[in-house]
């Protein structure tokens, strides 16, 4: 067993996953190549009664290039005798409206969580890497952030009904490289990489090593110690969110969310913006349009719902209504009659 395969097995022990069917999301690059081989390996070592399957999602923004990896996806598979499926993107201009990188992502993991239903499977394995984990606290610092989103991509989220794992967290990107050449399997360069049109890739190509070279040569390691941090302290506060919100936070009739003002004035605002992105979550309202101010807003009505002269209405991104007075805030889609 090669030292990266031994390493995956620590870090991702077969027992866990042996018996039930994984399905690999695997792109034709040096990660998910390299995820792909030693999966196999230990699968292949160890047994069980589970089986490994691949998926390739074709995002068809790269022409030829695109439909090259694909093959080359298909192909390993092949030699490897594991199942292959794969998914072709349709992406249309509407879809596009929050950018081509975050449609594209949509897309891929709709693709992922249908492949996984239609082969049985329980697990869905990325490639994330740690050099990938850096780059998003990186990324998320420059663009603005707070505690949850520095502590990075979770090792496992739920997908749907299917847990969805990354094995790779703990390996850099020199160790994937040095397997792949140890075992002399090639792999799939996508040149949009190399793009500067993308904010990830100015921040890998350019920002990252100017760091290194002119600030921190350990850069990458001191955000990844960010991030673990910021995970330790993020899961300190979510218990405390879970307390306050089951004292606070009703279902009301028509949808609506009622938040009793009395038991979050006292507490700390930043402890009150998290439990209503916690409520704004269970009505599954939309997120992407709601920033630091507008959380902070919201945050500020259900905690001066308490005072007899304050009566405070606003319409928030999703066309959600806010409404504060006599001690509760209530929130409802805008389109619906406003009811307690």
């Amino acid at each position: 067993m090669s030292p990266f395969e031994a390493k995956l097995a620590d870090r991702w022990p077969p027992a866990d996953w042996a018996d039930v069917t994984v399905l690999l999301a695997v792109s034709g690059g040096a990660d998910s190549v390299a995820l792909l081989r030693a999966a196999e390996a230990l699968k292949r070592k160890t047994g069980g009664a589970g089986r490994l399957a691949i998926a390739h999602f074709n995002h068809r923004l790269r022409g030829p290039e695109a439909d090259a990896d694909e093959a080359f996806v298909a192909a390993l598979c092949e030699r490897l005798g594991i199942v292959c499926e794969v998914g072709r993107a349709e992406l249309r201009a509407a879809d596009m409206a929050g950018g081509i990188e975050a449609a594209a992502r949509q897309a891929r993991y709709a693709f992922l969580a249908d492949a996984a239903g239609r082969l049985g499977a329980r697990l869905i394995a990325t490639a994330h890497t740690a050099d990938d984990q850096a780059e998003t606290i990186l990324h998320r610092i420059v663009r603005g952030t707070g505690i949850a989103g520095l502590a990075g991509v979770p090792r496992v989220r739920m997908l749907g009904p299917f847990a969805l794992v990354r094995p790779l967290l703990d390996f850099r990107r020199a160790e994937v490289l040095a397997y792949l050449g140890e075992i002399g399997q090639d792999f799939c360069h996508d040149a949009s990489n190399d793009s500067p049109d993308f904010t990830r890739n100015r921040i890998r190509r350019d920002l990252l090593p100017r760091l290194a070279e002119q600030f921190n040569p350990e850069v990458v390691e001191s955000l990844l110690r960010l991030g673990r941090l910021a995970g330790d302290v993020q899961a300190v506060v979510d218990s405390l969110v879970d307390a306050l919100l089951d004292r606070c936070v009703a279902r009301g009739s028509e949808g609506a969310i009622l938040v009793r003002a009395a038991e979050v004035a006292g507490q700390p605002r930043y402890l009150v913006r998290e439990v209503l992105i916690a409520a704004w979550r269970t009505a599954d309202w939309p997120l992407q349009a709601m920033g630091f101010a507008e959380w902070d807003a919201l945050a500020e009505m259900a905690q001066r719902a308490t005072e007899p002269a304050f009566a405070g209405k606003r319409c928030f991104p999703g066309a959600i209504l806010a409404a504060a007075a006599d001690g509760v805030l209530r929130m409802q889609p805008a389109q619906k009659p406003f009811l307690g």
